[in-house]
């Protein structure tokens, strides 16, 4: 076996993402629609709160997103995926500035 077909065979995480976040979805009565139109979104703000603020701060934000996004879903009878991208860009914004606080 060489380099490329041992890469060929080691397992994808992504695939091992998709798999956990089905789980996940099901176990907690999510629409699977819902985690489609979102995930990608998701990603990208856990990844540029892990680089630009810290490792730690990623996870519990996630947690905060979906937080506020349902709670400001219940409250006024919002879309839940409208409300949690709202809350996205809104970290976005709270990232960029933290970054360019923290240059200085």
């Amino acid at each position: 076996m060489n380099e490329y077909d041992a890469r060929e065979a080691a397992p994808d995480p992504a695939d091992d993402a998709v798999r956990w976040a089905a789980l996940v979805t099901a176990e907690l009565d999510i629409p699977g629609d819902d985690l489609g139109r979102l995930s990608r979104s998701v990603l990208d703000m856990v990844r540029d709160v892990a680089h630009g603020v810290n490792r730690p701060s990623a996870p519990l934000t996630a947690f905060l997103v979906g937080l506020a996004a349902g709670r400001a879903a219940q409250a006024n009878g919002a879309q839940i995926d409208v409300e949690v991208q709202t809350r996205l860009d809104q970290v976005m914004h709270l990232v960029q500035s933290w970054q360019t606080a923290n240059e200085q």
